[in-house]
């Protein structure tokens, strides 16, 4: 493994977050709702994820699950998530914002620029809805965001390896571009050669039951949305560990 890979973990929870450093990840990224593709954390898990030492924490900031088209009010609502983000001393903030046309919200994006202060931004996987690519590569990049998370457009990062390796060349040094999605050890080798790309994000869960004895199972908490009400999916640090090993 070259010493300059970054491995980037989607954690969601502070038990994410631990076993993402003991698998040797230098960086997390602190969700919420990932059924919903992550939102904003709490204040509290915020917290105590920052409390654990050794890793990096990036906050995403995203107050709802659906399309990256904010109203007003939910962008106020961003910029106090990102005001508390940096209070409690995360390193880094996760966010995009999208116009109806599916161009980057440059006005959106600039007032939430200007909130996350000196704080590296990523600008997430909202990038894998806009209409063109390298349009909006060269928008974020006059941004000042410090990298994409991106599956290329596609579901997983494998599928979209085409375009991720041209946003790549064309980036150059001019931004990092981080392949996220289905990253896992069967094809993180494949992705870092044909690529080129030195930053990976991925989530090295696993779903193991929970502690609950009585079990009533005629109620969804997810009303018409089926959620497995009895299941913790939380990350493995064996499954890091085995992915970060697969691009030696």
């Amino acid at each position: 493994m070259k010493k300059d890979y970054i491995f980037e973990v989607c954690a969601n929870s502070v038990g994410s977050v631990v076993a993402a450093l003991e698998g040797g990840a230098q960086r997390v990224e602190l969700c919420a709702g990932m059924p919903e593709g992550g939102t904003t954390p709490s204040y509290g898990m915020i917290k105590r994820a920052k409390a654990v030492e050794g890793i990096r924490l990036n906050v995403i900031i995203r107050p709802r699950g659906g399309d990256f088209l904010y109203s007003g009010a939910e962008l106020d609502v961003m910029c106090e998530d990102i005001f508390a983000a940096r209070s409690l001393g995360a390193d880094g903030l996760v966010f995009g914002v999208l116009t109806p046309g599916g161009e980057v919200d440059m006005a959106a994006m600039k007032t939430l620029m200007v909130a996350a202060g000196s704080l590296p931004v990523t600008f997430h996987r909202a990038f894998d809805m806009v209409r063109d690519p390298f349009d909006a590569l060269e928008k974020i990049i006059s941004l000042g965001c410090k990298r994409i998370l991106t599956s290329g457009g596609r579901q997983t990062a494998e599928e979209g390896i085409g375009l991720i390796r041209d946003l790549a060349g064309r980036a150059g040094d001019r931004i990092i571009i981080m392949p996220g999605s289905g990253v896992n050890a069967g094809n993180i080798k494949r992705l870092a050669e044909e690529t080129g790309c030195r930053e990976f994000h991925f989530s090295g869960r696993v779903s193991r039951p929970g502690g609950m004895i009585y079990r009533n199972t005629s109620v969804s908490m997810g009303g018409m949305v089926h959620i497995d009400e009895y299941a913790v999916e939380e990350t493995s640090s064996r499954k890091v560990r085995d992915t970060i090993s697969a691009v030696k």
